[in-house]
């Protein structure tokens, strides 16, 4: 079980780095990104951020491209949570398809 601090911690990143994605998203039209949840190890080194991407199509492109910009999403959330946070996690990105998979189980109760 997470302890207090680390949900705090995590609900801090995820706030900052949806409003990251969501600068960045602007540019592209038709396109949404949300972090759906953010697990921070007790030692603060490793945050793992959870996408939920829209369209669902476009999913592995986009994480593909958040991945290989890691490094400047990192500084970026540096910049904003400095005063916070004496040190910034590494950043890990993983697909949310829980949605997805939501929205199957209703497609297959329907039929």
């Amino acid at each position: 079980m997470e302890n207090k601090r680390l949900q705090k911690i995590g609900r801090l990143l995820q706030k900052e780095l949806g409003d990251i994605f969501l600068k960045q998203t602007k540019s592209m039209p038709g396109t949404l990104i949300s972090v759906s949840a953010v697990r921070v190890s007790p030692d603060l080194g490793i945050a793992k951020a959870y996408l939920s991407i829209f369209p669902s199509e476009k999913g592995e492109e986009i994480l593909k491209a958040i991945q290989a910009n890691t490094k400047a999403i990192r500084y970026d959330l540096g910049q904003r949570v400095h005063l916070q946070l004496r040190k910034i996690p590494e950043l890990s990105f993983y697909i949310d398809d829980s949605l997805d998979y939501i929205e199957n189980i209703d497609n297959l109760l329907k039929k």
